[in-house]
């Protein structure tokens, strides 16, 4: 299938939005650690001095751009194509902390890291174009299908029995409760965002939707799902290891936003089996080329108490809805002491 010229615009958005967001962990890192040299009070332990750190602040700007590009990635390009790109920013990022922060890649995470890039690739060869779309109320007749409708309805359904039955119960003993409500309000902030980023786009081009009132609608379900988003992500990035609820955030949040976007926007009509079983293929290389990144992690942190400590390096998901944009282990490395004292407390 030849590329369309929308859908090159999206992957070229998605990957400099994958090279700024990976970046952007590093030189923040690189901030805070200069910061709690500076100081002496780490981050992680209430400091604050990386608020007088220029370098962190670049490491803000970059997140910045890097999420921008990611946003105007979906006015372009099909969700089923943008979003699993996102994977890319971890391997920026582990790639970086390897050479820079001198945080070891173990041979199994470029295993990862190779497994991410191939399924990226077939990914983008097999993606379908992107559907032309002329005016906001073309998106709400789209959003408004009983199909998508009734995807809404159940998602909402589902939160809600986990936001008010399960999250009290074993909110904080069972990492699918928080990352759950994660996950499924993501599809929904996805699937506004796109609607948002065509509206603005067909603005800037000349075509005004903002005196539509369905254009403010998407922006308001934007907020309110971001907002969640970010209370329950930051409970679940709080409450358990971050190398167990990264993978298993991207894995619910990219399959339930690839589900909600062939939903409403239809993405796989006039696509053959074989290019749909090729998108599918390339998805789960990725996904597992994710996990296996990660468990790679999570063995390095494992090893560091039987001596020497690598850092985890910053998540997909910890840097979307994380509050400043760090995640519990984006902070200067724990002296000896610090990892004898914590040598016994569970996560």
């Amino acid at each position: 299938m030849g590329f369309s010229t929308d859908n090159i615009t999206g992957v070229v958005l998605a990957l400099l939005s994958s090279g700024f967001i990976g970046a952007s962990f590093i030189i923040k890192k690189k901030g805070l650690r200069r910061a709690a040299a500076a100081s002496g009070v780490r981050a992680g332990v209430g400091g604050f001095s990386y608020l007088l750190e220029p370098l962190w602040w670049l490491g803000m700007v970059t997140m910045i751009v890097g999420e921008v590009a990611n946003f105007v990635a979906y006015a372009f390009a099909p969700a089923v194509l943008v979003t699993p790109l996102g994977a890319l920013s971890i391997i920026v990022s582990a790639v970086l902390a390897h050479f820079i922060l001198k945080e070891r890649l173990h041979k199994l995470g470029m295993l990862g890291c190779l497994m991410c890039i191939a399924g990226s690739v077939i990914i983008v060869i097999h993606a379908p174009q992107e559907r032309p779309i002329t005016s906001v109320k073309e998106i709400w007749v789209m959003a408004t299908q009983p199909a998508f409708l009734l995807y809404v309805g159940s998602v909402v359904l589902l939160v809600f029995i986990l936001i008010f039955h399960f999250s009290p119960r074993c909110g904080h003993t069972n990492v699918m409760v928080f990352t759950g409500i994660c996950s499924l309000m993501g599809s929904l902030t996805v699937m506004s965002v796109k609607a948002l980023g065509t509206s603005l786009r067909l603005t800037f081009e000349g075509r005004n939707q903002l005196i539509y009132l369905e254009t403010w609608f998407f922006m308001l379900v934007v907020a309110t799902c971001v907002i969640t988003q970010m209370n329950y992500l930051n409970k679940a990035l709080d409450t358990f290891n971050t190398a167990i609820v990264s993978p298993i955030y991207y894995v619910m949040f990219t399959t339930l936003t690839i589900l909600a976007s062939v939903i409403m926007f239809k993405d796989w009509d006039g696509q053959s089996g074989g290019s749909i079983a090729s998108e599918i293929c390339g998805f789960i290389v990725v996904l597992s080329g994710t996990i296996l990144l990660h468990s790679t992690k999570d063995y390095e942190r494992n090893s560091s108490f039987r001596g020497s400590h690598t850092p985890l390096s910053p998540s997909l998901s910890a840097r979307l809805f994380s509050g400043n944009g760090d995640s519990k282990y984006d902070e200067e490395a724990p002296s000896s002491e610090q990892l004898s004292s914590r040598k016994q407390e569970p996560y």
